[in-house]
């Protein structure tokens, strides 16, 4: 039986994210690199430039859609991938949890849908 490697580009999106994040355990310089980023952008390039080294294929839409790494994207943006309700990002409406809402113009505070989950 012939046992040639398998192409890593051959494989599916989730396994070969997962190749990648196994990769950055432990590359002190890619990790440097990704911590230095200041948006998902730049974090992005550095992503594509470690699949490309690794022969991953990977593509900026396959690593922005794809946990982990979307969300470490999300989380160096700080953008919520969902939001519900006042249009603010999730981590700007946990902030806000406790206090109660200036009234613009003599208005009630609006009152917020806390939901059954």
């Amino acid at each position: 039986m012939d046992s040639q490697p398998t192409d890593p580009r051959t494989l599916s999106v989730g396994q070969r994210v997962s190749i990648l994040v196994k990769a950055l355990d432990g590359a002190k310089r890619t990790n440097e690199a990704l911590a230095n980023c200041s948006n998902g952008d730049q974090m992005v390039e550095v992503l594509l430039d470690a699949s490309s080294k690794l022969g991953l294929g990977l593509t900026r839409a396959e690593l922005t859609r794809t946990p982990p790494i979307r969300d470490w994207i999300w989380w160096k943006n700080k953008e919520a991938l969902l939001t519900i309700g006042d249009a603010k990002p999730r981590y700007q409406q946990d902030a806000d949890q406790g206090r109660v809402e200036a009234a613009a113009d003599g208005e009630q505070p609006r009152k917020k849908f806390l939901g059954l989950f």
